[in-house]
């Protein structure tokens, strides 16, 4: 595999992981997320990944979209880092609130597949 087509693979799993928020897919968000999983949200918060399926897929945040833009993804062996900007829709109290703010994710290479083993976003920037 090149290292160009490891980046895409990494950005479709992004891509994959941001679907599964929208649509509240335990089992989906689950396959993508390594075992050790950690998330820091925009306000410090850090989650396991038990923690970060469960927050984002039982109505704590009710997921409308999320989409990735400017992604760039640096490559070392089996680890990616990807940095990039996110557009995220969520329902607050009912009502639909749309924010943007950049992502780090790290991904790593675990039997033929990428699975996500860190991630941090924010600041908001909107």
């Amino acid at each position: 595999m090149t290292v160009v087509d490891a980046v895409w693979e990494v950005i479709e799993r992004a891509e994959a992981r941001a679907t599964a928020l929208a649509n509240a897919d335990a089992g989906q968000l689950g396959r993508l997320l390594h075992e050790d999983f950690r998330w820091t949200t925009h306000i410090g918060q850090t989650f396991n990944r038990e923690e970060y399926i469960r927050r984002n897929t039982e109505g704590q945040t009710v997921w409308r979209s999320q989409e990735l833009s400017g992604a760039n993804v640096a490559i070392v062996a089996d680890t990616a880092v990807l940095v990039g900007e996110v557009t995220d829709v969520v329902l607050r109290v009912g009502s639909p609130e749309t924010f943007r703010m950049p992502i780090t994710q790290v991904w790593v290479r675990q039997d033929d597949e990428w699975k996500c083993l860190a991630g941090h976003a924010g600041p908001r920037l909107t």
